[in-house]
């Protein structure tokens, strides 16, 4: 049986449709949060939408660009309307960029700053009032190890990881005093589906030199991202605020 830490407790998810943002979906579920997820794909979202609510769960899916402002404002009114509160805030959606600086253009450099990085910017500054309004607000933004590290290539991408980092620190400090936490988790090699078209388009041995990185001799499943978010998200992580959570098998203790 869960544990139902987050009993009652308003959650959104962005990127909620599928991978690591299906799974935080699920466990914040599991957990007892009533759960809003949102994602572009609006055919995904409204599939698992069905399947959530079949369930008797308490799940909501929202279509929304991230790195749109009208959207931010329209799916937190939503919230607002329904629920005056905000209590839990996931910034789990991104796309990954494996171009380097002189193969990429202003317009893939653009695209993945706007949903990496942007987004968080955006989510911050339209959700902080209804975050205001919870007991135990709890921000979790997802960066990545190479937020923290570099890699051959993935220049914007490192670079929007990297600023997500950042600014949960800086929005760490800023907001502390109004009782909302905010912390960034830093996963390593999740075996999800952006992991595999990764794989694909490096070819060769990618994976296998992938995994021999990994100290536990495994690439993360989708759960194990979720289940440190829900930690963060829970009064077991009360006092804990500012952190970078790393959990990436021991990649980086290397």
């Amino acid at each position: 049986m869960e544990s139902q830490r987050l009993s009652g407790r308003i959650a959104l998810v962005t990127g909620g449709a599928q991978g690591q943002g299906e799974a935080h979906v699920r466990r914040l579920l599991a957990e007892g949060a009533v759960v809003h997820f949102a994602d572009i794909s609006e055919d995904g979202g409204r599939r698992l939408e069905a399947e959530l609510t079949g369930g008797g769960l308490p799940a909501t899916f929202h279509t929304m660009d991230v790195s749109s402002a009208d959207d931010w404002r329209r799916v937190v009114a939503a919230i607002d309307e329904s629920h005056g509160r905000l209590d839990v805030l996931v910034n789990n959606a991104g796309v990954l960029d494996m171009l380097g600086p002189e193969a990429a253009t202003e317009e893939t450099w653009n695209r993945t700053i706007a949903v990496n990085q942007t987004s968080v910017f955006l989510a911050t500054k339209t959700a902080i009032p209804l975050l205001r309004k919870s007991s135990c607000a709890s921000v979790i933004n997802t960066s990545s190890i190479f937020g923290l590290i570099a890699a051959p290539d993935y220049f914007a991408y490192t670079a929007s990881k990297g600023a997500v980092a950042s600014m949960t620190r800086a929005a760490a400090v800023t907001y502390g005093a109004d009782g909302i936490r905010f912390n960034s988790v830093h996963p390593g090699y999740v075996d999800t589906p952006m992991l595999r078209r990764e794989f694909e388009v490096l070819g060769g041995t990618a994976e296998q030199e992938s995994l021999a990185l990994i100290p536990l001799g495994r690439f993360a499943v989708a759960d194990d991202i979720a289940r440190a978010v829900v930690f963060l998200a829970s009064d077991d992580a009360a006092y804990i605020t500012g952190t970078q959570l790393i959990i990436d098998g021991g990649v980086l203790a290397m």
